[in-house]
């Protein structure tokens, strides 16, 4: 990463690091000095030495009418990020004021492919109170993400101590995996016969994720208490109607 880059990134674009370079370079020296140098027209060197000064990092002094000016140290720029920060801290409460005013309205994302699914499957270990309830189907997931990445997530949402309460097709099935199990945090309902469910829902936090087949490829999350809590109702509706599936351990 060149010295440029950086000070572009600190806030100099090219014209105003070029200018502070050549003022670090040149030591106490003359607009007219440091636009040779830059390599820029004297008008344009003199604005950009004016906001350098108004930054703290160009002071000058005046001899017979003519400016002197001098870059302060380079550490100077270690201070200008430090006062950034200090003035963000200070607006950061307002900042959360206007997150929480918009904080109730429904936020929907939309992924396609299969990353975009991988992303709502993500997203699900995040679950705060560790609870997960979804309706999946085994052969669909088999499918799209895939075996591989399922069984890594199983895994991964075991470890995370993440309990599962699902309900499934059983002509959706595809091995005996997934089961009702204590040591998995799985517990497994099966619908009634003649209810297939061929896209996978899951309800987590204020959040509904809902992924589709292979065949419309996509995944999306929608965070809404309301729409959340009316989905979470119905679940629980179902889930008092399925039936138990038998307990492995």
């Amino acid at each position: 990463m060149s010295i440029e880059s950086v000070l572009k990134d600190l806030g100099l674009p090219r014209n105003k690091g070029v200018v502070y370079l050549s003022a670090l370079e040149a030591g106490p020296a003359t607009a007219a000095d440091i636009a040779k140098r830059a390599q820029l027209p004297r008008t344009t060197t003199h604005e950009i030495l004016q906001q350098l000064v108004g930054l703290g990092l160009i002071s000058f002094m005046t001899k017979v009418r003519t400016r002197i000016y001098t870059a302060e140290s380079p550490t100077k720029l270690k201070v200008l990020i430090q006062e950034k920060e200090r003035r963000l801290e200070k607006i950061l409460p307002e900042l959360d004021l206007l997150t929480n005013l918009v904080g109730d309205k429904p936020k929907v994302k939309f992924y396609e492919g299969v990353e975009g699914v991988k992303t709502v499957f993500e997203d699900t270990l995040t679950v705060k109170n560790k609870l997960l309830r979804g309706i999946l189907s085994m052969r669909d997931l088999y499918e799209m993400p895939g075996k591989k990445y399922m069984d890594d997530y199983v895994k991964r949402r075991i470890g995370a101590g993440i309990k599962l309460e699902v309900i499934r097709s059983a002509v959706k099935e595809v091995e005996e995996s997934w089961p009702f199990s204590k040591s998995e945090n799985r517990e497994l309902h099966y619908a009634p016969e003649g209810m297939v469910f061929p896209m996978t829902i899951y309800l987590y936090d204020n959040k509904v994720g809902l992924i589709g087949t292979q065949q419309e490829n996509f995944g999306m999350i929608i965070e809404s208490q309301e729409f959340f809590a009316t989905q979470n109702n119905l679940f629980e509706t179902l889930w008092q109607i399925t039936r138990v599936a038998k307990r492995r351990d």
